[in-house]
């Protein structure tokens, strides 16, 4: 199915670079790092089905490597673009992770933020506990644009995604919240991820760079972070006061480990 695209470029001719979010998330979360990205590389911010402007259908199957098919096929048909490295949050390192398994001579090099995937045993179904953000922004939609200006209500949305909350934009926190609000896939997206998890193998000629913040509440390190699932040539960063989104906690950290990856 077509995907919808953003590009962001300073010269069209630099190298192309695709960004994917994670579940219950859009486009939008890449903001904090997107204008510095796009002086470098031709940037194209993806919205998976039924996140952000993407349509949903229920023929789209939601698993990672049929995400990440999708995306080729939405990356070459709307911008005739085979070959581009890639950067991926959550469940979009994941994507990226099998994109570049699946079709290694595509994919430049992958930067995982914080990806999904990497657990021994993969869950057998959904914990209500952990559809808790998506529960709470749908109870709170019609007080969003004015309530996230309230400390609190910032503590109880971001606190656990991020330890740096209090230091988020408004601009980032709404984004958020808006994406979770109106995704029309949440639980097919995530139903797609029950029962799987990444051991697919990714050649040496593909870099990957795999980036976990010390704080990742939703991916926490004693059993989302399993190194012997990620590829062997991989290089593992792991940066300190940050959560599960490293674009907001330490943008400049991960602009450099994108810069450094796709240079390698």
């Amino acid at each position: 199915m077509k995907l919808t695209t953003f590009v962001t470029e300073v010269d069209p001719t630099s190298p192309p670079l695709v960004l994917i979010h994670g579940l219950g998330s859009a486009a939008t979360t890449f903001k904090p790092i997107l204008a510095e990205l796009s002086k470098k590389f031709r940037v194209i911010s993806v919205d998976l089905p039924g996140h952000g402007q993407s349509p949903y259908s229920k023929s789209q199957a939601m698993d990672p490597a049929s995400l990440g098919a999708a995306i080729f096929e939405t990356v070459k048909s709307e911008h005739g673009i085979e070959k581009f490295h890639v950067v991926g949050n959550s469940l979009g390192g994941w994507i990226a992770l099998e994109m570049a398994a699946s079709r290694p001579e595509q994919i430049l090099t992958v930067t995982g933020l914080a990806p999904a995937g990497l657990w021994l045993v993969p869950a057998t179904g959904r914990l209500p506990s952990e559809a808790r953000s998506y529960y709470l922004a749908k109870s709170l939609k019609p007080f969003i644009k004015i309530g996230l200006k309230s400390k609190l209500l910032r503590k109880i949305g971001f606190a656990r995604v991020s330890p740096k909350w209090q230091e988020l934009s408004y601009e980032t926190c709404f984004d958020a919240s808006i994406a979770v609000v109106n995704c029309r896939s949440y639980f097919p997206t995530w139903d797609g991820m029950i029962g799987r998890r990444f051991d697919a193998k990714i050649p040496e000629s593909v870099h990957v760079t795999i980036l976990f913040g010390d704080s990742d509440n939703t991916l926490p390190a004693e059993h989302s972070q399993e190194r012997s699932l990620s590829p062997s040539h991989s290089m593992w960063l792991t940066i300190e006061n940050c959560g599960h989104a490293p674009m907001w906690d330490h943008p400049d950290l991960v602009l450099k480990a994108v810069l450094e990856t796709t240079s390698r």
